[in-house]
């Protein structure tokens, strides 16, 4: 170790009760931006968006983490994490958190990436617990209004089959509130209510309506005796590799290309998203019932919104076709079908940790009020028919030297398998490489699955990917994945079986100095699609070629002012026709004044076909996400303020613009506005006590 690192230890350590480190504020969009330049329509960014948050927000005591928790960052190699858990098994628990520069592997560009969410508590809690381990508590308030008017305000509205108006319930005006009161693996208490924009604020008990639309609450305690983790309310669980139950900040294939991969256990959160589907509502409680066994126990029971059909057998029975997920209740057709199913969950985990790894055992059971039946469609033949569900399944980790072993299988109730197995390998200094198979039967039925897939679903697909990064200098860093994956059975708008794709993406990083930062990514893929009709009367599959360009420059000109710029390009086409091209470069100007800040992003797109559309995250308020698709010809323009007028209070104000000169209209059916142009004005207000 350096001698200069281990004089500023001394000196920074002996100095820790004057004056204790305070964890940087970050910018949660940056974060995603850079972690996902790749972006899909499959990924809920809100999901990603709310777990990096939460991950901010409670941060990691070095002392007390797990080897999954800190992995959960997706900031440390095996050979980083190995560093750090052998330091802390010979010299004891950590003083401060400048104690991480005397850690081998451990370099600054490292320890920067990671101090906004880590924390080091000491042993003496009394004396150090509000500077290290402050609570969370706020209330924030956010309100958004679109300023052009939308077919579904009007009297042109559409009208449904039987005959209704579909008229917009509620007001245009969207708002939503956030209550949060916690400390970092200590406790959480709090509560999210949305109402979209056109839903109604209703109190009728009756039909499960109690003022706004979304009510999403929790409250946790953590380890307290024997009791690791007990949550009341709306809570998410992290186990395994994601087969059974799955979430957390899942990025899937993106500009990281080898931490990524591995999930971590890491058991049940806290649910605070507003994304209405995805997570249980009842009580989880894990139990400590000794140094190397847990139990985990859970029961949901949540009302869900449903398409109801007539059953295809002669029975006439009604029956659910498809789950709704857009949490969407507007307009009659949608209002109709609100709260009409109750899902009713339990299920347990059982896991097992050793010295160089864990093995665990995973089950639940889903019971639906009414029958699940997915429409007549021979893609459909396989699909969950029935009202309950059973899955079971086992998942381990095991450790040799900087090699990670990862593998999770499970079994539904149909008899269908997926199973999971991977390797991350910290081969070197400068090489870090990963290795992962899937195989997900076309019977598989998990409703709370999100493994690494190609497919926004773990059923019918089989594929092999393999990911490795290099450090060519400090400075300079390079990365690369292939992904190649079949789909057994038939799927939406692929009719034929069965049906290969692959992809790959390389991607270099270079930071020559504080101020700039370069990267470059380019990607392709090719996937079997059916023949779009606009090209050919005669249906057929082919093969879609996608190819993908970003180029990225960020300037750091002072404290106060910093510019990024972004180009980026794509093609697509079908097998013998013709190219579409699509491209859009954006440019970034933030001003940062310390009471207030600004962000101005001014962006220009051109694509021949929604086939060829664009993708990039929008910076936006605290805890929103903003990931719009560009296409066809246009501008894309938004100011974001930031005022702080004292530490307690935060508040901004965001105006977004989109036009696009050659449409007549923007949007379809009742959001649809009779403009060529599209804005919204957002307000947020953050009170913290």
């Amino acid at each position: 170790m350096p001698i200069v690192s281990i004089l500023f230890f001394i000196y920074s350590t002996s100095q820790t009760q004057a004056q204790e480190f305070r964890r940087r504020e970050i910018d949660p969009n940056s974060v995603v931006q850079n972690l996902l330049p790749i972006q899909s329509e499959d990924l809920n960014y809100n999901e990603v968006y709310e777990n990096l948050i939460q991950l901010y927000t409670t941060p990691l005591d070095l002392n007390t983490c797990t080897r999954d928790d800190l992995a959960s960052t997706y900031l440390l190699n095996e050979r980083q994490l190995n560093s750090f858990f052998t330091y802390r098994e010979q010299l004891g628990k950590l003083v401060s958190i400048y104690e991480l520069q005397a850690i081998p592997t451990f370099d600054l560009p490292t320890i920067y990436k990671i101090l906004p969410f880590v924390t080091v508590i000491p042993e003496n809690k009394l004396l150090w617990n509000d500077l290290t381990n402050p609570t969370d508590h706020y209330i924030l308030i956010r309100t958004e209004q679109s300023l052009e008017q939308k077919r579904g305000f009007t009297n042109d509205v559409p009208i449904s089959r039987d005959g209704v108006p579909q008229r917009f319930e509620g007001s245009s005006t969207q708002w939503y509130a956030r209550y949060r009161y916690s400390k970092s693996r200590n406790f959480s208490l709090g509560f999210t209510i949305e109402k979209d924009e056109g839903e109604a604020f209703r109190w009728q008990p009756s039909q499960h309506r109690y003022g706004p639309d979304f009510i999403s609450f929790h409250a946790q305690i953590q380890n307290r005796g024997r009791i690791k983790n007990l949550v009341f309310g709306d809570y998410q669980l992290q186990i395994g590799q994601g087969l059974i139950f799955s979430a957390g900040f899942s990025l899937g294939k993106g500009m990281e290309t080898v931490y990524t991969i591995r999930r971590p256990t890491t058991g049940a959160r806290p649910y605070s998203s507003v994304t209405e589907s995805g997570f249980f509502r009842g009580t989880s409680i894990t139990y400590t019932l000794n140094k190397r066994l847990q139990l985990t126990a859970l029961y949901s029971r949540v009302r869900r919104s449903g398409s109801v059909s007539i059953s295809n057998d002669l029975t006439g029975e009604e029956v659910i076709s498809t789950l709704q997920t857009d949490g969407l209740h507007r307009i009659p057709n949608e209002l109709a079908i609100r709260a009409n199913v109750v899902e009713q969950n339990a299920g347990a985990h059982l896991l097992y940790k050793f010295a160089r790894g864990e093995i665990g055992g995973t089950m639940l059971y889903t019971h639906f009020s009414q029958p699940l039946q997915r429409a007549v469609a021979v893609r459909n033949e396989y699909e969950f028919t029935g009202i309950q569900n059973l899955l079971t399944g086992v998942h381990g980790n095991y450790l040799w030297h900087n090699y990670n072993l990862f593998a999770e299988v499970a079994r539904s109730q149909s008899g269908g398998v997926g199973a999971v197995a991977g390797l991350l390998a910290s081969i070197s200094k400068r090489w870090d490489a990963t290795f992962l198979f899937r195989h997900f039967d076309k019977s598989f039925h998990s409703f709370y699955s999100n493994a690494f897939s190609e497919s926004s679903r773990n059923s019918n697909e089989t594929g092999v990917y393999i990911g490795g990064k290099y450090t060519i200098h400090k400075k300079l860093k390079a990365g690369a994945y292939v992904d190649g994956y079949r789909f057994p059975w038939f799927r939406y708008l692929v009719d034929k079986k069965p049906t290969y794709g692959y992809d790959f993406l390389v991607q270099g990083t270079w930071t020559p100095n504080k101020k700039w930062a370069f990267y470059a990514i380019y990607r392709q893929e090719q996937k079997e699609h059916n023949i779009a009709s606009k090209l050919s009367k005669q249906k057929f599959v082919t093969n879609t070629n996608r190819h993908q360009l970003i180029l990225n420059t960020e300037y750091n000109a002072s404290k106060i002012w910093s510019f990024r710029t972004r180009l980026q390009g794509s093609t697509f086409a079908y097998k013998d026709f013709k190219v579409d091209k699509g491209w859009m470069m954006i440019q970034e100007i933030n001003a940062d004044f310390g009471k207030i800040s600004a962000l101005l992003r001014c962006s220009i797109f051109n694509t021949d076909s929604y086939d060829s559309r664009q993708y990039a995250v929008e910076r936006d308020v605290l805890y929103a996400v903003s990931m719009p698709a560009y296409y066809d010809y246009g501008f894309r323009n938004f100011l974001l303020i930031r005022y702080t007028p004292h530490t307690r209070t935060d508040i901004w104000v965001r105006f977004a613009r989109t036009d696009m000169p050659n449409q007549k209209t923007l949007s379809s059916y009742v959001d649809e506005i009779d403009a060529s142009h599209r804005s919204e004005l957002k307000l947020q207000v953050r009170h913290r006590f």
